[in-house]
């Protein structure tokens, strides 16, 4: 195992605060994620999600005897913020984080939680470099780009079949992330890819983007970013006569998008993880949200939900609250939760999860695309 000196030293750590920590009897959990800025509305899902499985995990007796706590961090999705988060999550002596949120936030976080030995897991990131830097002490309950863009890819190139598409994208992590690997499966697939380009991500104004996808007579348009960006795209395009059909990925699927684009967000196509909220087996969950007046079917609910339980089931199953046991544990083990069957590869990629296309409505509700077969069920 790597990093043993570290794990060493804060098993002493551990066991020098163990008297405090039993007079507090409390396990602190940090959600770590946007509770302001423009897609404050993805950490609002996360953050119900994991608040959840907290009230419910306590209300069942805790953790070996001890009440799980959940304190939230405001990142804004801002890779600096999230640094500064990071730090702030290590000085409070926290070990075990729920987020980030961004992958361009939980990238340097995650950075700062392996080299201090804190369990992260994200319930949204899917950026492959997250886990590809091998850290024992970071996993995701999502999947990855390199899964979710073959998905819409592969649906584009066998169900759409544009004649000549267009590409954009924000410029960041995430965004620019998941339309490169759209962009390498249409190719390959032998669609003609005419745009490929990123925007500024909070700019108010894309005639000028508009007016270049009308000259290049783009007939299909993926976006790789978030909805408020592309909401914007969305109505300003109806405004200037650009009729072209849109896609994009789980960072659009927003009720927000519909509000921001009205009548254009109709017919907008948008991949996301499978409907766990529509699962019998969830049914008793899905209650326990509705009851709160919370709506589980965000795409990051279920997986923030499922990052907490299995956090809760790697210490009461090693009786312990060091990273690396329950690290090692969840490594090693399968469970059965919200969003299915868990099971880790040695990166702290889910051996499998499903990204499934779905048709947007302009009511901001969402359907599954007519055919099934373009699915990706594995991580990697």
């Amino acid at each position: 195992m790597k990093n043993m000196m570290h794990k060493s030293l804060l098993a002493l750590a551990i066991g020098a605060g163990m008297t405090s920590l039993s007079a507090q009897a409390e396990i602190t959990i940090g959600l770590a994620g946007p509770v302001t800025g423009p897609v404050a509305q993805y950490g609002d899902m996360q953050f119900i999600g994991a608040e959840m499985a907290i009230e419910q995990i306590n209300a069942q007796g805790g953790v070996n005897g001890e009440m799980l706590k959940g304190v939230k961090y405001d990142d804004a999705c801002e890779p600096k913020q999230a640094v500064a988060v990071a730090n702030q999550i290590v000085n409070d002596g926290v070990q075990f984080v729920v987020g980030h949120l961004c992958s361009s936030a939980t990238q340097p976080a995650s950075d700062i939680y392996a080299e201090e030995g804190i369990l992260m897991i994200t319930p949204a990131s899917t950026s492959p470099t997250i886990t590809e830097a091998g850290y024992e002490t970071v996993f995701r309950t999502i999947g990855r780009d390199d899964a979710q863009g073959p998905v819409a890819g592969r649906f584009i190139a066998e169900h759409i079949k544009p004649e000549r598409m267009a590409i954009i994208h924000d410029k960041q992590q995430y965004g620019e992330g998941v339309a490169t690997a759209v962009r390498d499966t249409v190719e390959e697939a032998g669609v003609n890819v005419v745009v490929f380009e990123g925007i500024t991500a909070g700019q108010q104004n894309y005639s000028s983007l508009v007016s270049k996808l009308k000259r290049e007579n783009v007939d299909f348009v993926y976006y790789g970013g978030y909805h408020p960006e592309l909401g914007l795209i969305l109505r300003q395009s109806k405004e200037l006569g650009f009729d072209a059909q849109f896609m994009g990925p789980e960072g659009v699927g927003n009720p927000d998008i519909s509000k921001i684009a009205g009548e254009a967000s109709e017919g907008l196509l948008v991949t996301l993880p499978q409907a766990f909220e529509t699962d019998p087996k969830n049914a008793e969950l899905v209650a326990a949200f509705e009851a709160k007046n919370q709506d589980p079917s965000g795409p990051f609910v279920m997986p923030a939900y499922t990052a907490v339980q299995l956090m809760a089931e790697g210490m009461k199953a090693t009786e312990s609250t060091d990273p690396y046991e329950v690290a090692e544990y969840l490594h090693q083990n399968t469970f059965d939760t919200p969003i299915g069957e868990v099971k880790y590869d040695e990166s702290g990629d889910l051996e499998e999860f499903n990204f499934v296309v779905y048709n947007w409505h302009a009511d901001g509700t969402k359907s599954k695309a007519d055919t099934g077969e373009a699915q990706s069920d594995a991580a990697q």
